[in-house]
Order: C-alpha cells, then structure tokens, then sequence
C-alpha cells in the first residue's frame, strides 16, 4: 500500500496508489450498497455546483454522513489534452473522523483516483441489484478512461468471461480490446452497436447527445447502464429502451435535474413521469424490483454522497 504523504502537520494526502490499494471495485460496491441498507438517502444530497472558470469549470461535490463530511473539488479543463495534462483534476477534502463531533480536516484524497474507482462502483451497484444474473458479456460504448474503469470493476465485481469495445474510433476501440484480454483475462473485440443483442450488461460512457443504439435489440435479460450524459439535453439511450425497461436511478430529484436519458424519455412519453422510476435505495430496501421479462437500465450521473461514502471507506483503510 502506498504511504500517504503529509501535506500539512496532522493532514494526510492520499494518493492514487495509495486510493487503489486500499480499496478494491468490489469492495467499493459493497461500501456503497451498505450504505443505502444502513438508511442513507440520497434524496436529501446536496447538488453539485458548476462554477465556469477562465479555462473551463469549478465542480463542487458536497456531502455529509453522520459525523463524516467531504466535498471533491474538480476543475475541467477541455484545452488540457493540448499541454500533456488530464482534462480532469482534483482533490477530496475529507473531514471528521466517525464518531468524532469536531468536523476537523481528516485528510485530502487523489480526486481522480477516487472519482473513477467510484464512478464505476456505483454503475456495478445498480446492475448487482437489477440483473437477473452474474452478467459475462459486457459491451461497452467508449473508449477512454470510463470505459476501461468499468471493465475493470465489472471483471472484479462480475467476473467477466467476454468484452465487446464500441467506438468511434476503431484503433482505439481495438486497443482498449486488447487491454482488456492482457490485463483482464477476457475475450475481447472491437465491435459495432449491434453487438447490444447480444450483451448481459451495456454501459455507454460517452459525451453521445443522441441515443448510441437500438433499444429494441437488447435481450430481455440484459441490464443497460447509462452514465456518460449528465445534462438534461442529452442522453446515449432511446425511448424504445425506455419503454420496455425497469428504469432505476440513483435519486429522483438528481435524475430531474441532470439525466438527459430519463428526462427525455418523459418529454416524449416512453416515461410516465420521474415516479416511474425506482431507486438504488429501493432496490436495496426490497420495496421495488425488476419487472419480469423486460430488460433494466440504470441511469446514473454521479452524486456527492458517493464520493463520500468511497472516500471515508478508503480512509478507514489508510489510516484506521
């Protein structure tokens, strides 16, 4: 494991290594899951806030769970791929220890790091708790960091026996292919959209503003994860999926607010409306549940509490 490295006197930085090592995809979904059994409710979780900047935005994620507070601070910056930087950057502030009252700094986590390991977690979640089974053929839309972060999570949550790459472009499709069989233990192929008919799991993690596939081929076993739309305009999954499926996300009021894949679906009228949706907490409650005979899509955008969660699990590892 990776030592933090102190950035202050008493204030500990976590880093990437070390944010990996103390954590791994599984347990993760399990930090998550137990969570929402143990009564957290997303519902009442801050919004993020967007703050445009000189060079791109300012996010701010803020949550808090009994004594635990935290926020991810993250700018992006879309120029940066030009200067060798990630587009993406950032810190978690973790403060309060459990049980502790006194809200003092804890430490500061790799917020990248922490954010992917997350990310994927959290769509690893809703397809343990939709999925009819074990899922072995994922087909993924993408190919860059998501993309391999959910293959990833999904081999150490699922163990995986096929991966199918959908991208738009094909050598880079083919690379993260191959990564995939060297470093996953897989079978795996660049492929085109209609690999969906014969998926168990999808994940589309795109910047897609228009549905990535037809959603009247995948199977009626199949579970659809959508996470790379987060504004209201935008989605990667079609009001034929919409129709047929068990639609989950992870709170009403942040899927209203930010998931283009559930509020364009009630505009067109393949959704009823935000209730008929069901929610991570429910399904872990036993109070919803996947309709029979129809596939389920999961639509994710990522919340603060999230962060927290994962963030307070690491820490307990690194530092007790």
């Amino acid at each position: 494991m990776s030592t933090p490295i102190s950035t202050a006197p008493g204030l500990p930085w976590i880093d990437g290594p070390a944010v990996r090592s103390a954590l791994s995809p599984c347990a993760a979904v399990d930090a998550l899951e137990a969570a929402l059994a143990a009564g957290l409710d997303p519902e009442a979780d801050a919004p993020r806030t967007r703050v445009a900047t000189a060079a791109g935005q300012l996010l701010q994620m803020p949550s808090t769970r009994g004594t635990e507070v935290g926020t991810k601070l993250l700018t992006l910056t879309p120029d940066n791929p030009e200067r060798g930087l990630p587009v993406i950057q950032g810190v978690y502030v973790l403060f309060g220890a459990p049980g502790s009252p006194g809200q003092a700094p804890r430490a500061v986590l790799d917020g990248v790091e922490l954010t992917g390991l997350r990310t994927s977690a959290v769509s690893a979640l809703g397809v343990r708790l939709l999925a009819d089974a074990s899922p072995r053929h994922l087909v993924v839309f993408g190919t860059g960091v998501q993309a391999w972060e959910h293959a990833l999570t999904f081999q150490d949550v699922f163990g995986l026996e096929r991966v199918s790459v959908v991208g738009r472009d094909a050598g880079r499709a083919a690379a993260l292919a191959a990564r995939s069989e060297a470093e996953l233990g897989v079978t795996a192929s660049a492929a085109g959209p209609e690999a969906v008919a014969e998926a168990d799991v999808v994940v589309t993690c795109t910047a897609a503003t228009a549905p990535l596939f037809d959603g009247t081929l995948v199977p009626e076993h199949a579970t659809v994860v959508a996470m790379g739309s987060h504004t209201t305009d935008a989605r990667e999954t079609d009001d034929a999926l919409a129709r047929r499926a068990t639609v989950a996300v992870e709170s009403r009021d942040s899927a209203a607010r930010e998931a283009g894949d559930v509020t364009l679906a009630v505009a067109s009228g393949a959704l009823a409306g935000i209730e008929d949706t069901v929610t991570l907490a429910e399904l872990v409650a036993g109070t919803a549940r996947r309709r029979e005979g129809a596939p389920a899509l999961f639509v994710t955008t990522g919340m603060p509490w999230q962060d927290l969660v994962v963030a307070s699990a690491v820490a307990r590892e690194v530092l007790g």
